[in-house]
């Protein structure tokens, strides 16, 4: 079997044609030309596309190298989580969500109950949506989740859902296929955005679905269909296009990640220091087991002391974006609290490192907390002043 970064670059290519490039471009039509029967693997554009199909099938390489993987490419990663949801679930199931899932999951729950659909939630540490697992239909994880960077045991919940009848789901955007494969654990799904490390550059919105059930994907595929959640040819182009560096940047990025959050252990304004790349942290031992070696994400996650000192700090930042979202080229942060949906304190930041020189995202870094004590230190002696 190849290696990551080869797969990654050979992914989903078509069989080499002469005069023609390594990846085709974009293809635009809502409709093809369709003689006769309506057969044939190109009909209509809310269907299917060329520029998807490659795709789809470099993703499912990815996700199962070896085994046949379907894939299906949504619009975005709330697109793919919506369509398993709502493919599988119908009145008077229950599903298990993380309690400390992606913020709009809460919004998700509004929506299923509305329909008739019991939800039942847990966190994601310590493998508690097992309590709460008995007759569900499906069980959604999230690990690492996100923000907090807490991980479960995904072989251990997938054999038990199984035993207990349920459908298990596994969201992988934070871990990407390269970090952990969530189909070989034994979920039934593996759904991501794309718009975060599958693509990189923070310039595409994308999700997806993959599944080694050919049932669970037409059923997937079919929902597509009948809401129209698909992916623009363009969109689709670009994100196979930065597969190929796939392997280079999550490298990266997890490397830079680790020194990061090396660097901030000793730091004493910091807390509640979360990346499960730490030999410190509390989801260590299960993510070295559980994820490959080395890929252990892109965040980093911990909280200043309040809401003032957390924009202090940002804002002293020089190569690292003030902007949401995780998983890209250039290096983000936020106050993750200002969204509003999170359970986390205020001066909780979600810290995203891409792929700059580590040496110099932490000198950044620590010059900005620096920064940030001495704007609280000059703050206090100008209001001692004016008193």
């Amino acid at each position: 079997m190849t290696g990551d970064g080869t797969r990654a670059v050979r992914a989903g290519l078509p069989e080499p044609e002469a005069f023609e490039p390594a990846l085709p471009g974009p293809v635009f039509a809502a409709h093809y030309h369709l003689p006769g029967d309506a057969a044939g693997p190109y009909t209509y554009g809310r269907d299917t596309n060329p520029t998807w199909t490659h795709l789809e099938r470099a993703i499912g390489e990815l996700e199962s190298p070896g085994s046949t993987a379907h894939t299906v490419a949504f619009a975005s990663g709330m697109a793919a989580i919506s369509a398993v949801l709502f493919s599988q679930l119908r009145s008077g199931d229950a599903v298990v969500l993380p309690s400390d899932g992606y913020q709009l999951l809460p919004a998700v729950r509004t929506r299923l109950e509305s329909y008739g659909i019991e939800v039942r939630t847990a966190p994601t540490a310590q493998d508690a949506q097992l309590d709460v697992l008995d007759g569900a239909r499906l069980l959604w994880i999230e690990t690492p989740s996100n923000p907090g960077l807490d991980v479960c045991d995904v072989r251990r919940l997938a054999d038990e859902a199984h035993r207990r009848g349920a459908l298990v789901a596994v969201d992988n955007t934070l871990a990407t296929p390269l970090g952990q494969r969530p189909l070989d654990l034994g979920a039934d799904f593996s759904v991501a955005s794309g718009t975060k490390a599958l693509t990189g550059h923070g310039d595409v919105l994308l999700g997806y679905v993959s599944t080694r059930d050919a049932a669970l994907v037409d059923a997937v595929r079919q929902w597509r269909k009948t809401v129209g959640a698909i992916p623009g040819p363009m969109e689709s182009w670009l994100a196979h296009r930065s597969l190929a560096t796939l392997a280079l940047r999550v490298r990266q990025q997890s490397a830079g990640a680790l020194a990061l959050a090396t660097a901030l252990a000793d730091r004493p304004e910091v807390t509640g220091l979360r990346h499960p790349g730490l030999p410190t942290d509390p989801a260590h031992s299960l993510a070295v087991r559980q994820m490959r070696p080395g890929h252990f994400g892109s965040v980093v996650s911990f909280t200043l002391p309040d809401t003032a000192h957390a924009e202090r700090f940002l804002a002293a930042l020089t190569l690292v974006d003030d902007a949401t979202s995780f998983g890209g080229v250039r290096s983000t942060a936020e106050r993750r609290a200002r969204w509003g949906g999170d359970a986390v304190p205020e001066g909780f930041i979600r810290f995203s490192v891409g792929i700059e020189d580590p040496d110099d995202l932490i000198a950044d870094a620590l010059r900005a907390l620096d920064t940030a004590n001495a704007d609280k230190a000059n703050t206090a002696a100008d209001a001692g002043n004016a008193s």
